[in-house]
This record gives structure tokens, sequence and C-alpha cells, in this order.
């Protein structure tokens, strides 16, 4: 920013080399989205409260306490500290936003206008800025004030009422809802960047987790809304399909998926049960998922006669799609992750182990993401920021006097 140059720090270059971005982001949709860009070369900030973002600190696993959530998210960014609600700390923004292409910040509204982040305060300031922000319910209807996380989006999309047993409503562990908004906020950044290089002129992008989880549900509720089916949960066999299920075999689990007619006919080869082919129970896929609890227990036999290892080697003859149900310990050390090359080997200074951090899911053959730095420590790149934007040591001295970093 200003005369500072990312580069020269070592930050990786790409597709997105030179492209600016202040991360305001916090948890995983704002962050998420950020590394995104960083890992195809965009400079980012990561800017934390003087005291550190919350997110800093979840799950902690260095000695300070730093969390396994900020590790993986915040890799290939710069790190500041900043107090945007002071007079000087709105100065420092200013000048930020006014060398910057994007602004990421998942905060609610009213906070957005708090700090100065809103559109229209950074369009004022740099015409050609976009703002990408992501908040619960997103900033019109009834609940545009509310608060909310992952769990909640997923609560109300219907997702949760349709995972689990029917008494027992069960949330997904993994955080899906909140790595699919960043997911999107960074394609929607993107159209925006594009849009930019032809008009010169910014925009507001904006993504919110129940949209998200809706989409992720959306095929659940047109059924429902047309046919009134009323489904329940069914832990994990599917309803419009089958085998589609968990199995506990002579020593773990596996899970098997098998959709559509050819799938099918393969499984019940590999069962010796061919006259199910022409059983008018098992007609088609919608059929064997209203008759799924039989195919699952004749599925269920087969594998408790052998150890998963076992049953993969076969079904995997037969091409069906199958895997091991495996403890995070395991997955860490499954033969086809490592020899891929999933994990990113990283060190942070406060912390003798190294750590995994998975690579860039999008693959591309000219211009790879790539995983360079690790995430950085409160306030590490604090001076050489500052001093970018044409401060002063002194200015900088009397900033960490006046707690605005």
């Amino acid at each position: 920013m200003g005369k500072f140059n990312l580069k020269e720090t070592g930050f990786m270059s790409g597709i997105l080399e030179g492209v600016k971005v202040l991360d305001f982001g916090r948890y995983i949709a704002g962050p998420f989205c950020g590394a995104l860009l960083a890992d195809y070369g965009a400079e980012v900030i990561r800017i934390e409260r003087v005291s550190g973002s919350e997110d800093r600190y979840v799950t902690p696993v260095t000695e300070d306490g730093q969390g396994a959530m900020f590790l993986q998210l915040n890799r290939n960014k710069m790190g500041l500290t900043l107090n945007p609600t002071k007079d000087k700390g709105r100065e420092i923004v200013r000048r930020l936003v006014e060398n910057s292409d994007i602004v990421i910040a998942n905060l609610p509204e009213q906070t957005l206008k708090s700090m100065g982040l809103d559109y229209d305060d950074l369009k004022l300031i740099n015409p050609g800025i976009i703002l990408t922000s992501n908040t619960a319910f997103g900033t019109t209807g009834p609940y545009a004030e509310r608060v909310g996380f992952d769990g909640v989006a997923q609560a109300m999309s219907g997702a949760m009422d349709m995972t689990g047993q029917p008494d027992q409503p069960t949330k997904a562990y993994a955080p899906y809802v909140d790595f699919c908004s960043a997911s999107l906020a960074a394609f929607g950044t993107l159209l925006a960047y594009l849009e930019k290089q032809k008009t010169g002129k910014g925009q507001r992008v904006q993504t919110s987790l129940l949209q998200t989880a809706l989409t992720t549900t959306n095929s659940l509720l047109i059924e429902q809304e047309i046919l009134n089916v009323n489904r329940v949960a069914s832990m994990n066999r599917a309803q419009t399909s089958g085998p589609s299920d968990t199995f506990k075999t002579k020593d773990g689990w596996i899970l098997v998926q098998t959709v559509g007619g050819p799938l099918f006919e393969r499984w019940v080869k590999l069962m010796g049960e061919e006259n199910w082919l022409t059983d008018e129970r098992f007609k088609d896929d919608l059929s064997r998922g209203e008759n799924g609890e039989l195919i699952s227990a004749r599925m269920s036999d087969w594998c408790a006669e052998r150890t998963s290892k076992e049953a993969i080697q076969a079904l995997e003859s037969s091409r069906i799609p199958v895997g091991e149900v495996l403890k995070a310990k395991e997955t860490l050390n499954e033969e086809h992750i490592l020899k891929k090359g999933s994990f990113i080997k990283m060190k942070y200074p406060t912390m003798d182990k190294e750590y995994s951090v998975v690579g860039p899911a999008i693959e591309l053959s000219e211009n790879p993401g790539q995983i360079k730095t690790r995430s950085p420590e409160l306030g590490e790149h604090n001076i050489e920021i500052l001093s970018g934007l044409g401060y002063t040591q002194e200015d900088i001295e009397q900033f960490k006097i006046d707690r605005i970093i």
C-alpha cells in the first residue's frame, strides 16, 4: 500500500498479484474469503482489534493460545492491529482504503457503519472500492439485525431436521455453511473485480449464511413444496437412492453411495442378488430410497463378514463409490491424502510442533495457488504497513501509546 509492496516481504504472487485487499473479517466467512484471494496472489492485510480479534483464540493450540482456525484461515496474509473507532484509526483506514481494491468485512450492518466501513462511506474515499460482506440473515427482511453463526443457518434451512435421528435434529460438525459462504463471497468478489476492470467502478458484494444454507437444501425444499412429502431424518441412510449408508465392518465403518441404475446393477451383482433387478421395490432410485432399510440390511450383513479393507477392495473392483470413516488422527496419516500433497506443513513462532494446513482446493494447471507464509502474529506487520502508508516511526510509537494499534 502506498510505497509498501507485499512482494518485497516474500508474499506470493499469482493471478491476483497487485490486487490489494483489507480483511476485517472474523471467524470463517470473512477470513476464508480473504485466504482464497491470498492463495492466488492477492495482497491481503488482516486487520484485528488491538488486543486481537476473537477468532484468533478459538480452539487454542499454541503455547500463547493462538487458535487452530486462525492458523488455517489467515495464511498468506499480513497482520495489522487497529482501532478504527478513534479518529486517528479512521485516518489510517482512509489511507488504507485509498490504496486498496477490496474490503472484506463479515460484520453486522450497524457495526460496519460505526467503524466507517459501510459501502456509502467507503466509496466516498475510493469510488473503485469493492466491499464484500457476509451477514447471518442478509441486510433486508425482519431478521436483518440478528446475529448468527453457521449452526443457526443449518437449523433454519431444513438441514438439521434431516440430519441425525427423527427425534434429535443434528448439526453437521464441519461448519460447511461458513466455508460455502466464504467461497461464494470470493466468487462474487472476483465478479465485481472483473466488472471494475470494464467500468472503473466498485460495488458491494453480499452473502449471508442463511441464503447459503438454503442453497444447499433447495432441492429438499422444492420437493416439499410440490409433493408435500414431509421427510424425516434417517441417520446416514439416503432416502432417494440405495444403497447409500454407513456400514459397520469387522474393524470399523465405511460409507457407500450408489445413485442411478448402473451403480445399483453393479452392486446387486456383487451381492449375488440379481433377482432384485426385476423387483418393483427397487425399480428406480426413489423406489430404492423408499426401501432403503431392506437394502441397507443386506449390505450390513455383507460388510459384517469383512474388514474395511476387504470391503473397500471388493466395492472398488465393482466401481462402487466407497470411503472409510476415518478419525481425525487417521485422516492426518491417510496414504492418499499424504501422497497427493493435500497438506502444507507450517510452523508458528510460539509452537514447537509443525501443523498441517490444507492447500488450495482449486487446482489450476498454469497458475496454481500457493501457501507460502503462516498466519501473522498479533500486529506482526504494523510497522511495515504503516510506514508504507507514509507514517513516521514517531507516529507509529504514538499510535501504540494511544492504543490506535
